[in-house]
């Protein structure tokens, strides 16, 4: 965990506004944003939690043919719906991760972080561990492992939305060695508060880094309040969209930077078993 990267890592964190159900339309709007990062430099570009397929849902609910990606036992997804995101990838050099319902070949449901290589394959890389909400688990089967993803030497831990509110699954992904935690998201209107408190803490928490991607607006139900960020190792954030709007964040994860921080603030090597607790009564 003490080892940087060699190289700086260029990022987006972005935020839009998917139609509810329609892959194919919200899987062109992401190729375009990807071009944009890219042209602003991005290698890694982070799009919202469920973005492929809008967080709505009650379009879930209803038309799960629609809005799910199949993937096979591998993890790998063959759709055509994801064909200009695909090319988007492979003309721009990006690694892409964008939220998307899955249906994978035992049955299971999940809400999940697909990944698009360079290459134009994508995979259905991490499904989300921690459920929020009724309607969450009405929809999804929760996933059981972590994973990191690697990019250009750094090591990134996957997580989605209501995976980063708690403090042991950043850990885990510190644990495994990540210099950075990526976090495809979903926050409502009225949560701005959590919503920058959270990812912040847990770039602080673990010394790393952390891309924050969230939709923006949306219908009266579902509307979302945008706030993409990346923050550095010590939960600054060094770019941040606003509450409304598309918007495309660009930052550069620098090694740096990174083994500064680390070096300053050493709680992932301090960290220790914990003994008991005693009770104790006052009078």
């Amino acid at each position: 965990m003490d080892t940087p990267p060699a190289t700086e890592l260029t990022v987006a964190a972005v935020q839009a506004t998917p139609v509810p159900g329609d892959v194919a339309h919200n899987a062109a709007v992401a190729a375009r944003l990807v071009g944009q990062a890219a042209d602003a430099g991005a290698r890694l570009v982070v799009l919202p939690e469920l973005f492929l397929c809008a967080y709505h849902p009650p379009t879930l609910h209803e038309d799960p043919v629609a809005t799910d990606l199949p993937a096979a036992a591998t993890g790998e997804i063959d759709d055509g719906r994801l064909d200009a995101l695909r090319s988007a990838a492979r003309d721009s050099g990006s690694v892409v991760v964008v939220g998307a319902s899955v249906r994978h070949a035992d049955g299971r449901r999940t809400c999940s972080a697909v990944v698009v290589d360079r290459v134009g394959d994508a995979v259905a890389a991490y499904d989300k561990q921690l459920l929020w909400g009724p309607e969450e688990n009405a929809l999804f089967t929760p996933g059981t492992t972590g994973a990191t993803l690697l990019v250009d030497d750094w090591r990134l831990g996957l997580g989605i939305c209501y995976d980063g509110c708690f403090p042991e699954h950043g850990r885990a992904a510190a644990d495994d060695g990540a210099h950075g935690y990526l976090a495809p998201s979903g926050y409502v209107v009225g949560s701005a508060h959590r919503r920058d408190v959270y990812y912040a803490a847990r770039a602080l928490d673990n010394t790393m880094y952390v891309v924050f991607a969230n939709s923006v607006g949306g219908d009266a139900d579902w509307s979302f309040n945008g706030g993409a960020a990346v923050y550095d190792p010590e939960g600054r954030p060094v770019g941040r969209a606003p509450d409304e709007g598309e918007s495309v964040v660009v930052a550069t994860l620098d090694p740096t930077e990174l083994a500064r921080v680390r070096a300053a603030h050493t709680m992932l090597r301090d960290r220790r078993e914990l003994g008991g607790r005693r009770i104790l009564t006052a009078r």
